[in-house]
């Protein structure tokens, strides 16, 4: 299998974050230099479908793109540690906070660092209005997370999930707009922290 990657993209990061967690080695990484346009050649559209990164190549005939897609085919084939459940209940409850995580605070995030950040200028018709409002709405769903994070160590389980990288690879890749979560948010500073603590986070990085 080779994973198509892209260091300086929050997506891609997910996956080497979620490869890390489960010490999975023998997957070549080929880097994508989307600045230079690599992901939008024909050889690469070819493979993906779209002008997308991470895209995991399978075989000659299956390439996966969409992180979480991805993460979901390597559970099943590297299934220890389990990142996605272990039960229904486990399943489904992990399922509702990665949604959350991806949808709520992750993609906001993402969005107002392409919107805002110069240099994705070169890749991006970037609206002012529309960084700040995603950056309003990301701070808003820190509230969400921070009472979750009162009463569970992890945002999803007893564990770290899929839940959790989403969620921290968003909040980390909107450093580079000078975000960080309001120091009132003690649970989501505390879960930040032993976040970024852990092994994974300097996977690739």
């Amino acid at each position: 299998m080779k994973l198509y990657d892209s260091r300086r993209a929050p997506n891609p990061r997910r996956v080497r974050w979620f490869m890390a967690e489960k010490g999975i080695e023998d997957i070549e990484i080929v880097d994508i230099d989307i600045f230079g346009g690599q992901h939008k050649t024909p050889d690469y559209l070819g493979k993906a479908g779209l002008p997308n990164v991470p895209a995991l190549e399978i075989d000659e005939h299956t390439t996966i793109t969409e992180s979480v897609a991805i993460c979901r085919y390597l559970e099943s084939v590297y299934p220890e540690p389990n990142l996605f459940g272990r039960d229904p209940l486990e399943t489904a409850v992990i399922e509702m906070w990665t949604r959350r995580a991806e949808m709520l605070l992750s993609t906001p995030l993402m969005m107002a660092v392409r919107h805002a950040h110069p240099a994705l200028a070169a890749i991006e018709t970037q609206v002012p209005e529309i960084a700040d409002t995603n950056r309003k709405a990301a701070e808003r769903a820190l509230k969400v997370f921070d009472r979750r994070l009162g009463e569970s160590e992890f945002i999803a389980a007893d564990r770290v999930t899929i839940a959790d990288i989403l969620a921290v690879t968003g909040i980390d890749f909107a450093r580079m707009v000078k975000f960080r979560p309001d120091a009132e948010l003690v649970n989501v500073g505390r879960w930040l922290k032993a976040m970024m603590e852990r092994p994974a986070a300097k996977a690739g990085v």
